[in-house]
Order: structure tokens, then sequence, then C-alpha cells
């Protein structure tokens, strides 16, 4: 497959505004079907009747494209213009929607989106009826947001301004949203710009350190201090000493991935809260103690990734009535089954030390074919589980392992999810 870049200078808007030409629409459309593995012929055939630059831009837009559909869906995808980072590092369309349904909930009719990236986040807070400016210092991203809105038709609705955000006036807007860039690029820190979320390649690993983020977040909290409402959004491991006292902290997972954690401002100071899509279904913190350690019982409760992040593993044990397995893990048992939407129930039918061995036996004597594995509190790997205690499928069977602590000792818990 040839290989080819997101444009023939990533830092040249020039470059991105051939795509926006009557000949480069012509070209996407006719590539929104192509197939990847066919590239080289495909590209050796066009570029008999068109430029090879040109070529080569719609080439990677389409690719961009076909990988935007899991996050936009294949109607939006198809229309939208991307830039690989932008891609990766934008909000997926049921988080961003939920977000602007709730800035529009707390009677907000205009936001300033600082770091906007390619527009995702504005695309949603447009379509929820609330008017933006979308600020971004990085050129090609804001030539990419603006083609988005106009792509979509809301460019009534958004107006892309290039600038450094820690320099926009925002006083005039009803709320404030910031989403620093999370990674490094370069020799390992952050050395790129305060909103170059949406531009260029990624070239370093993600950010831990809130203060290291692009703005530092430290800025983005004093800059939504000065926003009747705002919101931040930051990465979900976030350690929860680093959150402002003024701040209602809400963690977002969308069909059970942990995506995103955001720290609000006029709401609720001192609220965590977990979040789950679709829904959405909201799991407020009620403050309260560590569960105790029991003995594991019939069922075991899987907390939703978000629950753990947001610290309210209690609050699922003490909605099932149940205790943890050991101080240090975050998986609930009970005696009794009461489903919530808030961990995945699992009945529990065994309870070994750990030892392949007695798996592999126990594996073949129920006939198992599929084993899933998980894991918390343990360095055994997954897969290398697998593949030593079940080398070939014993039957049509299927399992459920859990690679743990129990009480401090390493335990494997056998069993399968609550239909």
């Amino acid at each position: 497959m040839v290989r080819v870049s997101a444009f023939s200078n990533p830092a040249d808007p020039a470059d991105f505004s051939a795509l926006l030409s009557p000949e480069g629409h012509a070209l996407l459309d006719e590539l929104r079907d192509h197939d990847p593995a066919q590239e080289l012929a495909l590209a050796t055939r066009l570029r008999r009747e068109h430029p090879a630059g040109l070529v080569s831009a719609a080439l990677a837009q389409a690719r961009l494209r076909q990988r935007a559909v899991a996050k936009f869906g294949a109607q939006d995808a198809a229309r939208m213009y991307f830039t690989a980072n932008g891609v990766e590092q934008a909000t997926r369309t049921s988080v961003a929607t939920y977000r602007a349904e709730s800035f529009k909930a707390l009677g907000v009719r205009s936001v300033a989106d600082l770091c906007c990236g390619i527009g995702g986040d504005a695309i949603a807070l447009a379509r929820a009826g609330i008017s933006v400016l979308a600020v971004d210092r990085d050129p090609l991203t804001c030539a990419v947001a603006r083609a988005n809105a106009q792509a979509l038709d809301l460019a009534e609705l958004i107006e892309v301004r290039e600038a450094d955000v820690t320099e926009v006036d925002t006083a005039a807007y009803d709320a404030v949203f910031v989403d620093p860039a999370r990674r490094g690029g370069g020799q390992g820190g952050a050395a790129r710009s305060a909103s170059v979320r949406g531009g260029g390649r990624a070239t370093g690993g993600r950010i831990f350190d809130p203060e290291a983020y692009s703005p530092p977040l430290s800025w983005a909290v004093t800059a939504a201090l000065k926003a009747p409402r705002a919101a931040l959004k930051i990465a979900p491991g976030i350690p929860h000493e680093a959150i402002a006292a003024e701040a209602d902290a809400e963690w977002i997972s969308d069909g059970g991935d942990v995506k995103e954690a955001v720290l609000w401002f006029g709401t609720e100071p001192g609220r965590m809260r977990a979040t789950l899509l679709p829904g959405p279904r909201a799991l407020v913190g009620r403050g309260l103690p560590d569960p105790p350690v029991r003995p594991v019982g019939r069922y075991l409760y899987e907390p939703d990734g978000a629950v753990i992040r947001a610290h309210l593993v209690a609050e699922v044990a003490d909605e099932v009535g149940g205790g943890l397995i050991d101080e240090t893990i975050a998986y609930v048992t009970a005696d009794a089954l009461r489903p919530t939407p808030y961990a995945t129930a699992y009945e529990i039918t065994d309870r070994l030390p750990f030892n392949v061995k007695k798996l592999k036996v126990l594996l073949r004597e129920r006939g198992i074919g599929v084993l899933t594995v998980k894991k918390r509190g343990s360095a055994v790997e997954p897969e290398e589980l697998r593949r030593k205690a079940m080398p070939k499928p014993y039957g049509k069977a299927s399992a459920t392992v859990f690679l743990t602590r129990v009480a401090g000792a390493p335990t494997m818990l056998v069993g399968a999810p609550v239909a």
C-alpha cells in the first residue's frame, strides 16, 4: 500500500485548501468507498488525470475519513475533514453531544471553545443551538475546523479564530470549554503550542502531569473561574488531589470504555460523579467510607471504569449489598444478585489458588471453548494464561476467569456474566 502523508506540507493551510476545490471534492467523492489495499494502483491511475500532490492529499484524507467513522459516524465522517492527530484526539460524537446538552441544560447559549482542534466539540455545541467561538493557534487546524463547520452547514453558529487561547477575551460568552493538549511534541516534552491539538502528527506520548498540559491545568482553571460556567476536559487518570476544590468532577464512559474526565465550574463544587453512555446514567458520590472486605460470594461485580476512576466503588457496593474481595482491588462481591447499570455482574462457580494446571483441568472438564480472561491486581498477561490453560478449545461452552487477589492471595475466580 502506498504511504503518503496527510498533506504535502502539514504546516501550510494552502495544501489543505486544494481539497476544498471542485476538483478536490470530486476526488474525495470518488474515493469515498475505496479499498486502502488497492491504493497503489488507484494512485497511479488518478495521477494521470490530477496533480500528484492533490491525489496524495485526497487519498490520505479518504483514509482518515474511514478511520473517523468510529467516532463521528459514517454520514458525518464522509463530509468532514481531518488530520491524523485530529482523528485520534477528537471527542467521540456521543460524548460531545452529551456535554453539549449538559451546557444547554445549564442555560448556556454561547461558548468559547479554547483549543478547538478539528471542531468536534464545536459541532456538537452548534447542533445543540449554542453559538461557538472556536479558537486554535495552528493555521491548518483552523482551516480544517472552518471547513467542517461549512461542510455540516453550521458556519452561522461557529466562528473559527486563529489565536493563542491564553490571549482570547471570553467575557462575552456564557461559558468556556477548554480541551488542553495532552501529548508531548518533539523531545518528550509538552513542546507543542497551547492549541495545536488538531494539527499535524503526534510525535510524543501522552502527558500525565496536568501542569504539563498545553495550556497547563492551572491556567485552564483560572480561565474557568472567570466564566459563569466552564468545563475542562482532562485525562481520566488525573490524581484526585489535582482537582480544584471549586470543580464538579465527572468521569464519562461510553459503551463501557472510559473516554474522559471533565471538571465543571459554576455547578456543584466538590461533587464526584460517573456518567455512563448511552443513557446517560449518573452515579453521584455520597462520601461513603471504603467497603469492608468479605469472603467471595456467589456474585462478582465489576464496576464500570468511570465508577472506578471517580472513586465510587463504595457506592456500587452499597447499592448491591456487597463488599470488596480485597482492600486494594475494585471487585465487589455479594451473595445476592442486584442488577445495577454501574457494574457488570458475574456468577462465580469456582475459586482456585493461582495454578495454571488446575485451571486447565477445570476448563477441559467443563468443555470450555471460549475463554475470557480479566485481571486486576495480577502481573500475569491474559493472553499468556489463555494460551497455556486452553491451547485448544475443549468444547463449545464459555467461561470468564478473573486473575486477581482475594484477601491478599493470588486467586483465580471462574464464572460467567449474568444474562
